[in-house]
Formats: C-alpha cells, sequence, structure tokens
C-alpha cells in the first residue's frame, strides 16, 4: 500500500561522503517515523538512524557524529548524510517508514541500496 524508493548508494573511499534519499507514495494519511537500517551477511539488521513526525531523532552509537537524519514532512521524504565513512559502513542500507494509511496503519520498507566504503 505505501512503496519506499531509496537512491544515493555507490561506491565511495574511506572520509568520504554519501547522502541516500528515501521518498514514501501512496495513500499516506500520516507517518509516525522513517528511518534507515542496514545489513551485512550474516548479521542481523540494525538501526541507523530513525525520525519521527515531530523531528526527534535516534542515532545507533557508531554513527553518531558523522550522520545526520532530515525529513521533508510535506514530500514524505527521508535523507541520511553519511560523512567521514569507514570500511565498516558498508552494508545494504533500508529505507522504513510506519504510520497511518487510508484506512489502516502500514510499516513499510524498500528494496534496498547498496553503499561500499573502499579504497
Amino acid at each position: 500500500q505505501v512503496q519506499l524508493v531509496e537512491s544515493g548508494g555507490g561506491l565511495v573511499q574511506p572520509g568520504g561522503s554519501l547522502r541516500l534519499s528515501c521518498a514514501a507514495s501512496g495513500i499516506i494519511l500520516s507517518i509516525k517515523s522513517m528511518g534507515w537500517y542496514r545489513q551485512v551477511p550474516g548479521k542481523q539488521r540494525e538501526l541507523v538512524a530513525a525520525i519521527t513526525s515531530g523531528s526527534s531523532t535516534n542515532y545507533a552509537d557508531s554513527v553518531k557524529g558523522r550522520f545526520t537524519i532530515s525529513s521533508d514532512n510535506a514530500k514524505n521524504t527521508v535523507h541520511l548524510q553519511m560523512n567521514s565513512l569507514k570500511p565498516e559502513d558498508t552494508a545494504v542500507y533500508y529505507c522504513n517508514a510506519n504510520g497511518l494509511g487510508l484506512t489502516r496503519s502500514f510499516d513499510s520498507w524498500g528494496q534496498g541500496t547498496q553503499v561500499t566504503v573502499s579504497s
């Protein structure tokens, strides 16, 4: 019912930057929160950063001070600015959004976008 489209992933050198974007579309009455998660083979998916409709933010300890999450509520869009990237940031990054649709709640995930940090 609600679709998420991600963009901005790619290959970057250590110390470089990338900006991920995610736009939600569909019949949306309200979004409670949007966020970014990442996953590497053999490990659990983990929260990277999240932001609520009230602009409250949450960050994983490993990215604090380096990543910044922001949103454009009018466009149902969330961004993740990633600076000072490290090889350990390499993962598939997934966008998530949850909230209220026309008649029921939703919890949607994007397809995922690869971020590779390597020299």
